[in-house]
């Protein structure tokens, strides 16, 4: 097994004492072309912004300009990365990098607070379109070239009421089903990785927001086709709920309906699980209440880093797995670049020396020039602090496009989406805080097992 398919640690997991694990279906169970998928999304959000008469015929979806895990400026119309202590380390207003000394300006005193509903988190692959298509706008916006706009905080909610309308008007997943090839990226080692942890012992619960009809055919398409004979995706499932309205699936009371028909006819949950296991709706504490489970023995996986991870952990305190398929991207480019980031981090450690030395010069010429201290020792060489600053010189030209090449590993705008700059990202940040385990594909449980005790490694700190 390689790196890029290893299942990483947080917060110590013993599946042996796991007794149920829930799946989200969208982009965890199933998997999709995201550059199509987006594109498709944009499409359908730039058809239902042209009611408005702006002029966006020119626009085009770019995938490289957005990423998971940056954060939109409702009020001065930006995007920005921030890093774990919500402090912004690279910004863009529009589609308009902004300078060191532009966004120090801006940011500086600024910290990054998401309960504050000035800042929209992209929590996940389905955000990218609505993000590319504000960027775009404010450059518009900017140019005069947009009508009955009173702000940027007015244009975003423009843009995500436009989507919201994109994806409840059934058109994008009409699309889908109608081309899943197009769509839906197959893994054909995903079905056993499901049956090991079944005839393990485990109860697999499959949870997701997307209608029965629409998860029939979407699961059917990925998985029905490396079964055996006879066999079907729901035979993986000791319970199958759709539209669960996460996250609030998670912290409501609301009750669950059987489906007792393909066409999707509800009626009533009598109270049990027993007789069926396809359901609609319904909550967290009624379904642990049911299986008769205590929170650390139930494992939710999902890529949605607030809806799947974040609400589930906070309110719930169930064991929790983010899916995060860029981190296959993430590892091999890191990978790629690491002969490059050795040589940086050898330059760095020659410079830090040479610092050293040169701040030890300066202060032994400050006691003797003020007489304060005792100054007996070596005669302070003047030319030597002259020559430590032209090797201090000599190396920062070395390093700068090396670190430059750094920030731009995996995006050239925003660099890894785990990193900004040295420290841990804002979005790194949230893994670490809310997912026990990270991994980016459901399949990678096939190397870890249903029976393995991950543990999370020592932490760090800075004096160690």
């Amino acid at each position: 097994m390689t790196r890029i398919r290893g299942v990483f640690c947080n917060r110590t997991l013993n599946f042996s004492a796991i007794k149920a694990i829930g799946y989200d279906m969208d982009y965890t169970l199933v998997h999709y072309n995201s550059g199509k998928w987006e594109e498709t999304a944009y499409h359908h959000l730039k058809h239902n912004l042209k009611q408005f008469g702006w002029p966006l015929d020119g626009l085009k979806f770019d995938p490289d300009r957005v990423c998971r895990g940056l954060i939109i400026d409702t009020e001065l119309g930006n995007l920005v990365k921030t890093n774990r202590f919500r402090l912004v380390k690279n910004a863009m207003h529009g589609t308009r990098p902004m300078d060191f000394s532009e966004q120090k300006k801006t940011y500086s005193r600024i910290m990054v607070d998401l309960s504050d509903s000035r800042w929209v988190f992209l929590n996940t692959l389905f955000s990218l379109s609505e993000a590319c298509m504000f960027a775009q706008l404010v450059d518009l916006h900017d140019d005069q070239k947009l009508q009955n706009v009173a702000g940027y905080a007015d244009l975003y909610k423009k843009v995500r009421v436009a989507i919201d309308t994109a994806h409840m008007e059934g058109r994008l997943k009409e699309e889908i089903i109608n081309d899943k090839k197009k769509f839906v990226v197959l893994d054909e080692e995903a079905p056993l990785a499901l049956l090991d942890q079944k005839h393990a012992g485990k109860k697999l619960l499959l949870i997701t927001n997307s209608e029965w009809s629409y998860t029939n055919e979407i699961m059917s398409y990925a998985y029905d086709p490396f079964m055996r004979k006879g066999r079907t995706w729901r035979d993986f499932f000791d319970l199958i709920i759709v539209e669960a309205r996460k996250p609030d699936f998670f912290t409501s009371g609301a009750p669950f309906f059987q489906i007792v028909s393909e066409d999707g006819l509800l009626r009533p949950h009598p109270g049990n699980f027993d007789g069926s296991k396809l359901y609609l709706g319904g909550s967290a504490g009624r379904l642990e209440k049911e299986l008769s489970l205590s929170q650390d023995e139930i494992l939710y996986v999902g890529d949605h880093m607030f809806g799947d991870v974040h609400v589930t952990k906070n309110m719930l305190r169930w064991r929790t797995a983010l899916v995060l398929r860029e981190l296959e991207g993430e590892i091999a480019a890191a990978e790629a670049f690491s002969k490059t980031q050795k040589e940086l981090t050898a330059l760095m450690s020659e410079k830090e020396s040479l610092e050293k030395q040169l701040w030890s010069l300066k202060v032994r010429i400050q006691r003797s020039k003020a007489g304060y201290a005792d100054s007996r020792g070596p005669v302070v060489d003047r030319d030597e602090l002259g020559a430590l600053k032209q090797k201090l010189m000599e190396l920062d030209t070395r390093i700068s496009p090396l670190a430059a090449q750094s920030g731009e590993v995996q995006n050239k705008q925003w660099g890894p989406l785990m990193r900004a700059g040295n420290d841990k990202s804002h979005f790194a940040f949230q893994i670490e805080r809310y997912a026990d385990i990270y991994t980016s594909r459901v399949s990678n449980f096939l190397f870890t097992t249903p029976f393995a005790y991950l543990r999370s490694p020592r932490g760090v700190l800075p004096h160690d």
